[in-house]
């Protein structure tokens, strides 16, 4: 069973759950010296090309996907054949395979790889040091790796990990600074971010600028904004909108902001695999308010072909503020 991000963990001072928290805390403890051990022992594999990873220091959605698509796009406009990587998270292949969006579907190969795949090559493994050779030996001259900030396994050019910068409502992206389950972070926040060359915050496009308090949690990296930006305007006419990602109030959120007429909004967990009678709820609901049906492109990659045609996907990309600064990290990471 797959289960929704628990949002008490975005209260910094911990008081909708304090008794969750203290007893999953020593669980925690057990979680971060397991990571820390397994970095620590690992010897990664040198796949011959720069390995960019787009990684997070948090669980949930950072929107780290749209990151990984926009320096695909923008290192193949250099023209170097750039190359994705990805876990496959829900996926039934092992790997390593390269995705084929003809052929492959989000059962198989996982639904961020196959939306992925519709722009360039991209390639799915759990075993990250076989998908990285793989790439390698197909001719991709980059590779740029989707999450795997935790795992050790592929020698990493370029560290970057993506940040929530949104702190209104009450929520802090990194919580009162818990490791999972009692909070969010992956592994406490100075390790972590002890790896990472610069810190990518994801701000949402209705907010100026981001916290200074949370800036100042990363002293001595550069930090970059971006944010994420409608391709296109959401569909017109009352709309019923779902998405099962890391942070589906988040989509909701996007969506009002962006002029939808929402009339209703179905949070699902994260990589939630839709089958008909959910399907077929969300359109009765629909047709109670005269309404289309919208979500994310996620979550469109992972829906059954015959229901493509009746819910509209809204995408949205990756528009960072200081072009300068990434493109500099960029020629950092294709450094002879």
């Amino acid at each position: 069973m797959k289960l929704s991000t628990p949002r008490w963990w975005y209260v910094r001072d911990g008081a909708p759950a304090p008794v969750s928290r203290a007893l999953l805390t020593p669980i925690s403890w057990i979680w971060a010296a397991v990571t820390a051990r397994r970095i620590a022992h690992t010897v990664p594999i040198d796949p011959g090309v720069p390995v960019i990873c787009v990684g997070n220091l948090t669980a949930g959605g950072t929107g780290k996907t749209p990151v990984v698509r926009e320096l695909l796009k923008r290192l193949r406009a250099r023209h170097v054949d750039a190359h994705g990587l990805s876990k496959g998270y829900g996926g039934s292949l092992a790997g390593p395979i390269q995705v084929d969006p003809a052929r492959h579907t989000a059962a198989e190969v996982g639904d961020e790889p196959l939306m992925l795949a519709a722009d360039a090559p991209i390639w799915i493994s759990r075993d990250r040091a076989k998908g990285a050779l793989a790439a390698g030996w197909a001719g991709a001259q980059a590779l740029v790796m989707d999450d795997g900030h935790q795992n050790p396994s592929v020698r990493k050019t370029l560290s970057l990990v993506v940040v929530d910068g949104e702190t209104r409502n009450g929520e802090w992206p990194l919580g009162d600074g818990s490791v999972f389950p009692a909070g969010p972070l992956r592994e406490p926040l100075d390790v972590g971010l002890a790896r990472a060359d610069a810190v990518i915050l994801m701000m949402p496009s209705d907010l100026d600028a981001p916290d200074p308090e949370l800036v100042a949690l990363f002293p001595g990296k550069p930090v970059l904004v971006a944010r994420l930006a409608p391709v296109a305007p959401p569909p017109s006419g009352p709309q019923v909108g779902f998405a099962g990602v890391g942070k589906p109030w988040k989509v909701e959120r996007s969506l009002q902001a962006a002029g939808c007429d929402l009339k209703d909004f179905a949070p699902f967990p994260d990589h939630m695999a839709y089958d008909e009678a959910t399907l077929q709820a969300l359109a009765d609901r629909a047709a109670d308010f005269g309404a289309g049906l919208v979500t994310t492109e996620k979550d469109w990659a992972r829906l059954p072909a015959a229901w493509r045609a009746r819910i509209t996907a809204w995408p949205v990309a990756a528009a960072f503020e200081d072009d300068t600064a990434l493109e500099a990290l960029l020629d950092l990471a294709l450094r002879p």
